[in-house]
């Protein structure tokens, strides 16, 4: 199969040609066809299999077949990703395939000035990729309407779920027409995510490529089991083992990320963090550094789980492993992209069993231990208020971070009769209504 066999126009063809694009993958084989037919889509595929182009192809052929101008404030095609770096990602692809074309291509995100993004928004967009929260932030302003958008795209829909944008979704499927065409792509499926497929999916048809939570299959994986104090000298022998090639450190704290940042760098390593709290030019800059090799170490939290797309990531390193399982198909989808072989290595400490457990869960597999003693057991029992990885976001934290910087999370007490409830669950609901806007 090759992209000229699915029935895309000769121009969308020459950019592909361009880039050295000719064979589609499987959920491109699949996905395109069916959106070219006007269906519904609900698309499950691994991180790194060219969910972008699956979407991205069928709109802007639609699009161009059409020939028609953008109106003020209107954009015909909308798409919504959770974090700032995939958005940013979608729309360097969508412009690439666009080069030349009439079709504008705008983005819509937190970290930058709202008034200029109003101000570019007067003139329209032919497709407009944003994240939820600048969205809903334009859309209050009246700076965009979307009464006119034929197409709409849920991008990574189940992280969306996970940092609390399900109340948004909704705000923003009300404003949408009832006859209009809904793609859905996701690397996992929640339960959650039925909910929102009945709400925004018409009859739509199931394009399932992997099952839910499969990790690539070029990623070695393997787990050390280290006590917490031994963490970073361990990550810092791993890291010296290949000082020239690119590798992706995860932590689950902004503070974590910095204090970890700086003893690597200690360590004589060039590095960088990436985190809710960097502006969007420092987390602009340190992606681009990483790209082009003059940092060799990026240390990032879930924030760029879903943002980074760059071939040459060899190694991810699981500082601390993720509160929610899922994540961890996000994390080490980093590294084996573009057909290219990676290594993915968890640090576990024993009271991290529990998370390691339902990882293991989720990929439907023991990962390999590479070094330290497994120990029995799921590790001590944890506090479950607020959820396990959702909700308890404060005012400028960033995605993916379920709790403030190194706070555990608080526990219910024990109530009786007449006992007080505790009011830990009204912060907790007050922190996830203004997470929706600063996590984008």
């Amino acid at each position: 199969m090759n992209f000229e066999k699915l029935g895309l126009r000769p121009a969308l063809l020459d950019r592909l040609a361009e880039q050295n694009l000719t064979d589609p993958t499987p959920i491109q084989t699949r996905a395109i066809p069916e959106a070219l037919q006007g269906r519904d889509v609900l698309g499950l595929a691994q991180t790194g299999t060219g969910k972008t182009l699956a979407f991205g192809l069928p709109i802007a052929d639609k699009l161009l077949g059409q020939n028609i101008k953008c109106e003020p404030k209107t954009t015909r095609a909308l798409i919504l990703a959770p974090t700032r770096e995939l958005a940013k990602q979608i729309t360097d692809n969508l412009q690439l395939i666009l080069k030349n074309a009439h079709l504008r291509v705008g983005l819509v995100v937190g970290g930058a000035s709202i008034n200029a993004q109003q101000q570019r928004l007067l003139r329209g967009a032919h497709i407009l990729v944003a994240t939820p929260g600048r969205l809903i932030d334009l859309l209050d302003r009246n700076a965009i309407t979307l009464a006119k958008t034929d197409y709409l795209v849920l991008d990574e829909a189940d992280q969306m779920l996970d940092l609390g944008f399900i109340h948004a979704l909704r705000k923003i499927a009300k404003m949408l027409p009832a006859q209009r065409q809904t793609l859905l792509f996701s690397a996992t499926m929640p339960k959650l995510m039925d909910e929102i497929a009945a709400s925004f999916l018409t009859d739509p048809v199931r394009i399932e490529v992997t099952p839910p939570g499969k990790t690539a299959d070029k990623v070695d994986q393997s787990v050390v089991f280290v006590n917490p104090n031994d963490k970073p000298a361990a990550l810092i022998d791993l890291l010296d083992g290949h000082r020239d090639e690119l590798a992706l450190v995860f932590t689950r704290t902004k503070h974590g990320a910095d204090k970890l940042a700086k003893k690597i760098d200690q360590a004589g390593f060039a590095v960088s963090a990436i985190h809710g709290n960097k502006s969007q030019g420092q987390r602009n800059r340190a992606l681009t550094e990483f790209k082009e090799g003059k940092v060799r170490v990026l240390v990032a939290t879930d924030v760029a789980a879903r943002g980074i797309d760059i071939p040459d990531v060899r190694h991810v390193y699981n500082f601390e492993l993720p509160n929610v399982a899922d994540n961890y198909v996000h994390r080490i989808g980093r590294t084996a992209r573009a057909g290219k072989d990676g290594r993915a290595v968890s640090l576990c400490a024993p009271e991290e069993m529990g998370e390691l457990h339902d990882i293991e869960k989720v990929i439907g597999q023991q990962i390999v231990t590479a070094g330290g003693t497994r120990p029995e057991g799921r590790g001590p029992a944890k506090p479950k208020s607020g959820g396990r990885g959702r909700g308890g976001r404060g005012r400028g934290q960033g995605q993916g971070q379920g709790q403030r910087q190194g706070q555990p999370k608080a526990q219910a007490k024990p109530q009786g009769n007449g006992a007080a409830k505790p009011k830990s669950g009204n912060r907790n609901r007050r922190r996830r209504s203004g997470g929706q806007r600063s996590a984008a």
